[in-house]
């Protein structure tokens, strides 16, 4: 949506990063977390070349962080995921779910552990916070949990690396995959993970300033002008290919870790306790009776994203939906998340789907479509 067309108001709050994503031509917001999110910078398989050959810039202040602080902290995290947190070290970030007592999925935050009881939630599209708040005036455990003043910025793409070394010094090679450091730069305070929603090798700069946003940014791109650097925004293209959740779209409430084959982040084995752990059991046992796969659509070339959920049949019955599609330039095909019926999900099955009242043939196939053993995210920076 255009900037003349989208009804700024106070009641959605801006990015600290607003006016400089502006200026380096967003011409499109969405509203995520309760803020403004720049969604356009132009062509978005252009954006797509961008993130893959060099490096694009995103403002993704609206990953909100819930911050959990107080004696009890590390025991009211654990309740609040099902992923066995007792390895987890102060600098190190994990991948979690938050599950309600049905067992169903709230968000799939990245968790940094900044003390022994510090803790942030850095949330995908959630209300998270409320939930937390409302979680813990009946646990019994003595915990506070606000939101503080920090917006991630996402760096992303093969020469980030590149680009953080002009910017901190060569130092910061030393920064593994999905850990982070507390830094300063020229006044400016971050802390800097080896994370990303992309697919792709990079970083996220949590800015603990919002004061200092466009100060940030616009260091960020001058350092980075050398190397290629575009300001751009979350790729629907990369992070499908890469089999990435979205949550609202790929997962809800009514979605279980286990349909979504996320049972590495559950443990139902040890003597940790969640909320949603009895349920779980129980779906378990039961076993689910759909599951998410990938698609190729087999039809002309997406336009974009799709903006609703389609129908997908077998036979005339319907058995599931797409949840995330779009044309993949790099694999010269349509490639889709869906959430279907258990016995359509074996790879090869051929099912029908609905696209603006015309019907497509789709396969079952691989995910992540991409990068399957996510070599490129993981990799060392020499």
């Amino acid at each position: 949506m255009s900037n003349k067309n989208f009804g700024f108001g106070t009641q959605i709050r801006k990015s600290p990063y607003f006016d400089s994503t502006v200026k380096w031509g967003a011409k499109g917001f969405s509203v995520y977390n309760h803020m403004y999110i720049p969604r356009d910078f132009g062509d978005p398989e252009q954006n797509f070349w961008n993130l893959i050959e060099t490096a694009i810039l995103c403002d993704v202040a609206v990953e909100r962080q819930v911050e959990i602080t107080g004696p009890d902290a590390f025991k009211f995290i654990q309740l609040l995921t099902p992923r066995d947190l007792s390895k987890l070290s102060v600098g190190q970030c994990k991948y979690v779910l938050i599950t309600n007592a049905d067992g169903g999925v709230l968000n799939d935050p990245v968790l940094l552990r900044l003390g022994e009881n510090h803790f942030w939630l850095s949330l995908g599209d959630s209300d998270i916070l409320l939930w937390a708040q409302g979680v813990a005036v009946n646990s019994g455990l003595n915990v506070k949990i606000t939101e503080p003043d920090v917006s991630p910025l996402q760096l992303q793409g093969p020469k980030s690396g590149e680009i953080m070394i002009k910017l901190f010094g060569a130092s910061i090679k030393d920064l593994k995959y999905y850990w982070f450091k507390e830094l300063d730069l020229d006044g400016i305070p971050l802390i800097v993970s080896r994370t990303g929603w992309s697919s792709e090798f990079g970083y996220e700069l949590f800015l603990r300033d919002g004061s200092k946003g466009n100060k940030l940014y616009e260091k960020i791109m001058l350092v980075g002008k050398e190397f290629g650097l575009k300001p751009g925004h979350t790729s629907s293209i990369r992070r499908i290919e890469g089999g990435m959740l979205s949550y609202h779209a790929d997962a809800d409430i009514h979605t279980n870790p286990f349909e979504l084959g996320l049972d590495r982040l559950v443990n139902l084995d040890g003597d940790i306790n969640f909320i949603g752990k009895e349920s779980l059991k129980k779906i378990k046992a039961d076993g689910v009776k759909r599951l998410q796969v990938g698609l190729e659509i087999k039809c002309e070339k997406l336009s974009g994203p799709n903006t609703t959920f389609w129908p997908l049949k077998s036979n005339n019955k319907k058995i599931g939906k797409v949840t995330s599609a779009v044309y993949s330039p790099r694999l010269k095909k349509n490639i889709a998340l869906a959430i279907v019926d258990i016995n359509c999900s074996k790879i090869g099955s051929v099912i029908d789907v609905e696209i603006d009242d015309k019907n497509f043939k789709c396969e079952v196939i691989e995910k992540p479509f991409f990068d399957p053993k996510k070599q490129i995210t993981s990799k060392s920076l020499k």
